[in-house]
């Protein structure tokens, strides 16, 4: 069964906006959504935006332009993409926890082109 779902990805113009959605399994406790990951075509993952506890930090690339969130249950968290730029064409990944386990979603594709 998959644990973790993104979803809101798609084609925005530059200077437009998205947002991301990552659900996690209502049938599987335990799973705490807590980090946006992207891959570029020609480069290697990397670190978007994380949520742990109250600590919050985005790459540089991003500040300023990205807002990660969660909803009260914490199950399902957010990333708000504003000012979209050509370079954050990536696919998305959301990863979460469970127990010590790092979970991973299969991704959502993000693409800003005009």
């Amino acid at each position: 069964q998959v644990q973790l779902v993104e979803s809101g990805g798609g084609l925005v113009q530059p200077g437009g906006s998205l947002r991301l959605s990552c659900a996690a399994s209502t049938s599987i406790f335990g799973i705490l959504p807590m980090a946006w990951y992207r891959r570029a075509p020609g480069k290697e993952r990397e670190l978007v935006a994380f949520m742990i506890g109250s600590n919050i930090d985005y790459s540089e690339a991003v500040k300023g332009r990205f807002t990660i969130s969660r909803n009260k249950a914490q199950t399902t968290l957010y990333l708000q993409m504003n000012s979209l730029k050509p370079e954050d064409t990536a696919v998305y990944y959301c990863k979460g926890r469970r127990g010590s386990a790092d979970i991973w979603g299969q991704g959502t594709q993000v693409t800003v082109s005009s």
